[in-house]
């Protein structure tokens, strides 16, 4: 199972810097040929900022699968290891659940109403656009329930040990 979570991080990596580097290379051409050229390409601001929010989405997908999301964790770390910050972070894992579910299901439903409009420069369904709500939150939720299955092997070991002494 470690090695999907590795090949995932990989891939997510990977398509966060390629859509970094496309929309550097978009705007940077955008720019280039406004001022050299006095010509500006209809398409290129609107995919660069498309770039940039399936990014945007992709990193936030990323940077779950390694906890890496600001948090305050000041009575988490206080109450670590005593019933109580067990409790405290099962009752965070359940609101990072209903989070992403709720993301999910606005997420799916708006893209799936915009499937009908175009964008104007790529010509683009809208609802592709908005595509990467539902995808990056089945992402989030793919690595929560590996870290809410991590929690409860914690709690099954240290329950385990104690019962040993």
């Amino acid at each position: 199972m470690n090695k999907i979570f590795v090949a995932l991080r990989t891939a997510l990596y990977w398509v966060s810097v390629v859509a970094m580097a496309l929309m550097l290379l978009i705007i940077s051409s955008q720019v280039l040929t406004r001022y050299l050229f006095g010509y500006s390409a209809e398409w290129a601001e609107e995919a660069a900022r498309y770039l940039f929010v399936w990014s945007v989405f992709i990193g936030g997908a990323l940077i779950m699968g390694e906890n890496g999301h600001l948090a305050v964790e000041f009575l988490l770390n206080r109450w670590k290891g005593k019933k109580i910050g067990v409790l405290l972070e099962l009752f965070i894992k359940l609101c990072s659940y209903i989070f992403i579910l709720i993301l999910f299901t606005q997420g799916y439903k708006m893209a799936d109403t915009m499937m009908f409009q175009r964008s104007p420069g790529l010509d683009l369904p809208m609802g592709i656009v908005y595509a990467i709500i539902p995808f990056s939150s089945l992402l989030m939720l793919f690595y929560l329930i590996r870290d809410t299955a991590r929690l409860f092997k914690e709690i099954r070991s240290h329950s385990s040990n104690q019962a040993k002494t």
